[in-house]
């Protein structure tokens, strides 16, 4: 990288010093943000080109802890969620984590609804935490998996008077949650020309990039999606891909803020994880290939000077059974083909139905699709 843009000083840390660096957390809340940002340079930048990855995976269950924690906290504040209370909620597995840590430190029993795709070790872990997993077992006709969820939601709260759902799609506290990320994105690299952000609930994308657009102003937001997500005005099919995306139209997402949007198939993930583990040992799940994608390419097509941030929502400790398992990636074809180099370019989401990667830079709320 070009010190002239970014100077990295690197003096030798002694063991001593190692061993007085890190924080001393009185509870487990402590554990959560601060989290690194990595240099990821080639192959997918050029050489003396790249971007900042901020690895939320280092968080003890993912990025999704802060916000789980947040809305807790909120909630509990203003009476909505009362002691000894229990917490459900629907969650494709990284906020379940983080509302299980919720759970312990504040004394909630937590249920978390999912659906057959949850992976094993996250189910595991859940019970481990003491939370308790409700799985449904069919999709909702044209709300998929997600509505199918929120449906058995609703069927919870009802049967448990009292209980409290945060509702992570529509919770203003959902984004007001990653002002910590945002401001810890300025203190590690004084200004973000540029955010990619992949899009599920729409809170972190919403979140950072309004409270760093307080201090850069000229910042472009970069939203990353799957195929067969309804997100951004494509039609809803089954998607392989979890943890970004969806088939419902979540109220946190803000349209108005995205510069453009990238839509990543899972065989480029699944090639953007691997590329990312072996040449900087570091990687993650679907979101953190699919941002990485789009990161390194716009690194590629602009500025060297450009100061560009991407958020791994989490590491890939949970896809040890997908993302990089050799027999599940053989059995879906996600280890064919080359190499993914560069996106196609449409003119509205509306174009055609896409399959591969692709970028556009009409972004639009779907709402304003329907008839």
């Amino acid at each position: 990288m070009n010190s002239a843009v970014f100077p990295v000083s690197t003096p030798p840390r002694s063991s001593a010093r190692l061993l007085t660096s890190a924080p001393c957390c009185p509870e487990p809340t402590t554990m959560v943000g601060n989290t690194p940002v990595l240099w990821i340079g080639e192959p997918f930048a050029d050489a003396g080109a790249g971007f900042w990855a901020k690895l939320e995976g280092n968080n003890p269950g993912g990025m999704k802890d802060r916000p789980a924690l947040h809305m807790v906290e909120r909630a509990r504040s203003r009476g909505e969620l009362i002691p000894g209370a229990r917490i459900i909620e629907s969650s494709s597995g990284t906020l379940g984590l983080g509302l299980a840590l919720a759970g312990i430190v504040h004394g909630h029993p937590v249920t978390v609804v999912t659906d057959p795709g949850l992976e094993p070790i996250i189910r595991r872990m859940l019970a481990a935490y003491g939370a308790d997993v409700e799985l449904v077992t069919e999709p909702h006709p044209s709300g998929g998996w997600q509505q199918a969820r929120r449906d058995r939601v609703r069927q919870l709260l009802d049967a448990h008077p009292g209980s409290w759902c945060p509702d992570q799609y529509n919770n203003p506290d959902n984004v007001e949650a990653y002002q910590s990320l945002a401001l810890e994105l300025l203190a590690q690299l004084g200004r973000v020309d540029m955010l990619v952000c992949s899009v599920g609930t729409g809170g972190h994308s919403a979140g950072i990039a309004r409270v760093l657009r307080q201090f850069c102003p000229h910042l472009k937001l970069v939203g990353v999606d799957t195929v067969g997500s309804a997100l951004f005005g494509q039609p809803a099919a089954a998607r392989l891909m979890r943890g970004l995306g969806s088939s419902i139209h979540p109220g946190n997402i803000d349209y108005e803020a995205f510069d453009e949007v990238h839509w990543v198939a899972p065989r480029e993930a699944v090639w953007s994880c691997r590329t990312l583990a072996a040449t900087h040992h570091a990687s993650g799940g679907w979101s953190v290939g699919a941002v990485a994608l789009a990161a390194g390419w716009l690194a590629r097509t602009h500025s060297p000077d450009l100061r560009i941030a991407a958020i791994f929502p989490d590491g890939p400790q949970r896809y040890f059974d997908t993302v990089y398992n050799d027999d599940f990636c053989a059995e879906h074809g996600l280890l064919d083909g080359p190499a993914p180099t560069e996106p196609v370019t449409i003119d509205h989401p509306t174009d055609r139905v896409v399959r591969s990667w692709t970028r556009c830079t009409t972004v639009v709320d779907p709402a304003e699709l329907r008839p």
